[in-house]
């Protein structure tokens, strides 16, 4: 399995503070793939983000981008910003300008592109995000939902490799949330790789193909989503939940889970139940 990103026994302490905040980390990013990772406050997830985009250098350790060890020269952080795009959980950190069309169009006119073809990639964007109708008004109207997606709009416009998200869905609702997800997988299945900063363990669990468990400042696990799940123990000495639609699972009968996929979804498990009972 290939990474696009990786870093090597990193260490990171902020200035004023003696706890690392990431504490030796070894991590991979499979490039293609939708990545969850998971843990509590202060396990290291924003900090290590802020470490892919090059905002802070490690105290010690190397992090890799596409197999080459980052160098933190001006040229190379302009152009990783560009290859590594990161949305906040918070659009209102992200969103500095009056209307959707001028937030977007603010990070092409930044990359120096011609004035007609900044047009085109905000309108296309507009339109593939179903923002078009929003384009002028202005953003302190818009709902929490809809900033969330202008945000994710002004990444997607810059084509980066890697997008970065810090809990996606938080506060959504369950419609919002549920648009987001569906352009988020849209956007993977065109081949751009995806990581998700969550503490919903539901979610990690149906979307991501791919997790990774933090825990002070350290990846204390890394597998597929059934392979994290299946040592319950071990995430409950973290803290953690098994997602419910496991629980569930597991509370039914063996002969059932001998013959049958773990559901991933609401819909998979309605599908099993109404298959066993048919059965009946």
């Amino acid at each position: 399995m290939s990474s696009i990103l990786e870093t090597l026994e990193v260490t990171f302490s902020y200035p004023g503070t003696q706890a690392n905040a990431l504490n030796k980390m070894n991590i991979r990013i499979p490039a293609g793939k939708k990545t969850a990772i998971c843990g509590h406050n202060g396990s290291g997830k924003s900090t290590l983000f802020l470490q892919a985009i090059g905002i802070h250098a490690p105290t010690s350790g190397q992090v890799m981008w596409n197999n080459q060890p980052l160098t933190y020269t001006r040229k190379e952080l302009k152009q990783l910003r560009q290859d590594v795009g990161l949305v906040f959980q918070d659009p209102e950190q992200q969103l500095i300008l009056n209307t959707p069309y001028e937030d977007i169009s603010y990070g092409l006119r930044n990359a120096g592109l011609p004035e007609a073809e900044i047009k085109q990639q905000t309108e296309a964007i507009l339109h593939t995000m179903n923002l078009t109708h929003l384009a002028q008004k202005p953003i302190h109207h818009l709902s929490l939902g809809q900033k969330k997606r202008v945000a994710l709009a002004g990444v997607l416009v810059l084509q980066p490799k890697l997008l970065l998200l810090d809990e996606p869905t938080a506060y959504l609702d369950r419609i919002s949330e549920q648009q987001l997800l569906a352009e988020l997988n849209r956007i993977q299945a065109n081949g751009m790789t995806l990581v998700m900063a969550t503490h919903d363990m539901n979610l990690a669990y149906s979307w991501a193909d791919w997790m990774l468990v933090l825990d002070q400042g350290k990846c204390v696990m890394e597998g597929t989503p059934d392979e994290i799940f299946s040592n319950s123990e071990a995430i409950k000495t973290l803290g953690l939940d098994l997602p419910m639609l496991l629980e569930l699972w597991l509370s039914l009968p063996e002969t059932t889970r001998q013959i049958n996929k773990a559901p991933k979804s609401i819909e998979d498990f309605k599908q099993l139940l109404e298959k066993s009972f048919a059965c009946l």
